[in-house]
């Protein structure tokens, strides 16, 4: 099975043309994802056939889990199937088919190689019980910084919403805020450093809360300023990875939600930098790096 492996900011993937071929997916990127057995990588992207878009694109885990969306791993995929010719070039943006629904990218060309990627991520969605998050499993809410204008614009109301939420796990409590960007995140924001956050403790304990019947993202961020923030992200089935494209995505928008940022923002993962574009209405845009590894042959 040829493959190839690629990055954004550090998120790695293991990417597969699967328009004329069938597998466990599931079982595969258990296997191709382990670093120290396999290849190494966060999980396993496949190519597929859409009736709705350009191409459809799958992920799982590493851990086998399938996903709705991955905001990294979707930049790189752009990259893979148009530099492989397994789709005609756009004009404009690729539509890709994901479980979260249809996303454009729109790849970003430099010297006839696609460096990165801009996509729309679509809007947040925001209702607790649609991300899904239950309310009664936290601490009460905290709406005293929420920016109740955006709110209203989405036709809600602050108690529809999982808002600097205590969640207590092994002694540590986070103040966070659930938001969806097609999969689900919990996202904490913070007064001290997000280096001394012991994720790798207390990332599974929130991950596996009863408040999040599909499993959370959980995300720690310090807002640095206006247009700056610094996050680190525990994600569902993969665990710490150095890059969460629909992490960074929610972080933004709950900074907004709290009125501490802009319209642009760039955040700083650990490996590398992400920016986000949101007005606190319509469409999240995220742009980052899409960045090939290598390509291989995997013998079964």
């Amino acid at each position: 099975m040829q493959f190839t492996k690629l990055q954004g900011a550090g998120n790695d993937y293991i990417f597969v043309d699967g328009l004329a071929q069938q597998r466990d997916w599931s079982e595969l990127s258990r296997r191709v994802s382990d670093r120290h057995f396999g290849i190494g990588s966060d999980g396993l992207i496949v190519a597929a056939r859409s009736e709705r878009a350009d191409i459809r694109m799958r992920m799982w885990n590493a851990d086998g889990s399938e996903s709705e969306m991955c905001g990294n791993g979707i930049r790189c995929f752009a990259k893979f199937v148009l530099e492989r010719k397994l789709v005609p070039s756009p004009n404009g943006a690729l539509s890709v088919e994901t479980g979260a629904g249809l996303i454009a990218v729109t790849p970003l060309w430099e010297d006839g190689r696609i460096t990165g990627a801009r996509v729309d991520m679509g809007a947040p969605v925001l209702r607790a019980r649609d991300v899904p998050a239950d309310p009664a499993a936290l601490g009460p809410s905290d709406y005293a910084k929420l920016d109740a204008g955006i709110i209203e614009a989405f036709g809600l109301a602050p108690d529809d919403l999982v808002f600097a939420a205590p969640l207590t796990v092994d002694g540590a409590t986070f103040a966070g805020s659930a938001v969806s960007m097609g999969n689900p995140h919990f996202v904490a924001l913070l007064d001290e450093p997000v280096a001394g956050v012991a994720l790798e403790r207390l990332g599974p304990l929130v991950e596996h809360h009863a408040a999040f019947p599909n499993r959370v993202n959980f995300t720690v961020a310090n807002v640095e300023g206006r247009g700056r923030i610094v996050s680190r992200t525990w994600e569902r089935g993969s665990g710490e990875t150095m890059a969460c494209g629909t992490g960074v995505c929610a972080t933004v928008v709950a900074a907004r939600l709290h009125g501490l940022v802009d319209d642009r923002v760039s955040v700083r993962v650990p490996g590398g930098e992400i920016t986000v574009t949101w007005p606190g209405h319509g469409p999240v845009i995220m742009e980052g790096d899409a960045v090939e590894v290598f390509s291989g042959e995997w013998p079964d």
